[in-house]
């Protein structure tokens, strides 16, 4: 399985995903500049990568002109093909402004940059993981028509919540709707989160949360043995 990250001019999370994936989850990753188009070395059983940081400077509104990027166009057919595309923080915000997911990301609930460990846990689990976030445009959005389509096909993929695995409003950093931290496109093969898992997939960091992330969202059954060990005993 390979691994395309893109770099788009403010992409500052870029290395660090790369990193993760390369290191500790022992993946082929290939760096993509956002002026590439051809991303005929990638097939449908891997995956696009749009990084955290601030595309274009972000002035316009988040992640609206990295949409238009050269690449994008090529990121968007190969998801309508059945690639797999993950957008971590900025990235959710470009795939929402492509509209390959639905919703928007709107100022945080307290008009701040946020910077912080919080923990969300995926649907059908009360596992909590503790995750890094760092944004000032988190706060998922979606009409309710939007939002109960969501919950009804399960492209809720993770909640903000407490240590304890509890969805509270208290344990909502950034006031998303519904505590909602990452969503999927209904075919399942296009992923946004707002936390960072990149950035928590080595003890060195202190925490490996992330790297169950990333396994389970995007290598799944194609993990090598060693990697499928190693997450047992997290």
């Amino acid at each position: 399985m390979k691994f395309g990250v893109v770099v788009f001019p403010g992409s500052n999370c870029d290395r660090d995903m790369q990193d993760a994936l390369q290191n500790d989850l022992n993946q082929e990753v290939i760096m993509l500049w956002h002026k590439e188009k051809d991303l005929s070395m990638f097939t449908t059983e891997d995956c696009i990568v749009l990084p955290g940081g601030f595309s274009y400077g972000d002035y316009l509104r988040t992640g609206a002109v990295a949409r238009f990027s050269p690449i994008m166009q090529s990121v968007i057919e190969f998801a309508n093909k059945g690639g797999k595309v993950l957008g971590v923080c900025n990235g959710l915000q470009i795939l929402c402004e492509a509209r390959l997911l639905p919703g928007a990301l709107l100022r945080n609930a307290n008009q701040q940059f946020i910077c912080k460990n919080v923990y969300i846990k995926g649907v059908g689990s009360d596992k909590a993981l503790k995750i890094p976030i760092a944004h000032g445009e988190g706060r998922y959005f979606a009409d309710e028509a939007t939002l109960d389509k969501l919950e009804k096909n399960n492209q809720v993929i993770y909640r903000y919540c407490n240590e304890n695995g509890e969805v509270t409003q208290l344990s909502n950093p950034n006031g998303a709707i519904r505590n909602i931290a990452g969503i999927c496109n209904e075919g399942r093969n296009v992923f946004g989160m707002m936390p960072h898992p990149e950035r928590a997939t080595n003890q060195s960091l202190g925490n490996t949360d992330g790297h169950i992330v990333l396994q389970s969202l995007l290598i799944g059954a194609n993990a090598v043995a060693n990697q499928k060990a190693a997450l047992v005993n997290f």
